[in-house]
């Protein structure tokens, strides 16, 4: 879910993070993933080192740079992040503590602001962030994530984070009341069991104004089946654009975690 917007006013970098499941199919990462994600980390890296803004919309650690040495990166950057003194459960309040405190993050960025709700204008670029919504559904142990929503010279960019495809209806309601031209979600779990998507991740595509841009990527992007999901969405709307990141980007979509078990199979073989 790394993503960098640019506007006139400067540089956003929303969740600079990358992280491997610590066991998938009973399985740890297989090496192809650890050289993966070192290549990624790096690339991530660099941008960090242009953005003049990091926004951090919750504090799993898919979702920001966590790691001895990585502290260095948020150096003068103004921070835009999730409060992590309300609405958060206990694991997300430690990782926030760790990465303020006791990495010394918020001494050595130029300003942390808690976003949570917050309108900023900057310039002719303005900055909207949501009330924490569910990571999921409405119930969720997994604590809250923050929307943020730029609108400049008339376009609206929606980044709506861990929703999982606007499980609970309060995040669905949030997005439709914001109605972006470009939306960015991370897809509902559908590796975890679940038999269809979601009714409000259909939802959101029949709503939307003509034209928009959906890329839906992340937890959908865990099943190896995702490809019937996105075909699903896409019949549904053929007048706006349904995508997963790596095809927005014009480049091979690669399942290494959905794969995880063929790639140690092939390793053994």
């Amino acid at each position: 879910m790394a993503t960098i917007v640019e506007s006139n006013t400067g540089l956003f970098f929303i969740d600079p993070g990358a992280a491997l499941a610590p066991r998938r199919y009973g399985l740890p990462p297989h090496d192809i993933e650890l050289k993966t994600l070192a290549r990624f980390l790096d690339k991530i890296h660099k941008y960090v080192d242009q953005s003049d803004y990091v926004i951090i919309t919750h504090y799993h650690r898919d979702h920001y740079l966590y790691r001895r040495g990585e502290e260095d990166y948020y150096r003068g950057k103004i921070l835009l992040l999730k409060n992590p003194h309300r609405l958060i459960n206990r694991s997300q309040a430690v990782r926030a503590y760790t990465l303020l405190k006791k990495m010394n993050v918020e001494a050595k960025a130029r300003e942390v602001v808690f976003a949570d709700g917050l309108k900023i204008e900057l310039g002719g670029l303005s900055i909207e962030f949501s009330p924490p919504l569910p990571h999921g559904d409405c119930k969720t142990k997994l604590g809250y994530v923050l929307a943020a929503t730029f609108r400049e010279d008339g376009y609206v960019f929606t980044f709506a984070s861990d929703t999982q495809g606007f499980m609970c209806d309060s995040s669905l309601e949030y997005v439709l009341s914001i109605n972006p031209d470009f939306l960015v979600v991370s897809g509902p779990p559908t590796y975890l069991g679940l038999d269809e998507l979601p009714l409000n991740t259909i939802r959101v595509v029949e709503r939307l104004k003509s034209r928009a841009i959906v890329v839906i990527d992340h937890h959908l992007l865990r099943d190896k089946n995702y490809a019937k999901y996105i075909e699903l969405l896409r019949n549904r709307r053929r007048d706006i654009s349904v995508k997963t990141a790596a095809e927005y980007m014009g480049v091979e979509v690669n399942q290494l975690e959905a794969h995880r078990d063929l790639l140690w199979m092939r390793s053994k073989g």
